[in-house]
């Protein structure tokens, strides 16, 4: 069983959390970074969502 298999198991029943914390983590980085590196953060940020399933959809943008 590998790390992220552990990490999305705690995370299970607690997406919500888990998208606060990444929300949380980038906005911490921008603000230390003075937003230099932004669309790099945002980008670990959605690997992050899309490795932990805690996406939201949009009704327009259905899961790939």
């Amino acid at each position: 069983m590998s790390i992220m298999d552990k990490i999305k198991g705690m995370l299970k029943g607690h997406e919500g959390m888990a998208d606060k914390g990444i929300d949380k983590g980038g906005d911490y980085v921008d603000q230390r970074t003075g937003k230099k590196y932004r669309s790099q953060v945002d980008t670990g940020q959605d690997t992050l969502r899309d490795e932990f399933g805690t996406r939201p959809q949009d009704r327009g943008n259905p899961p790939q």
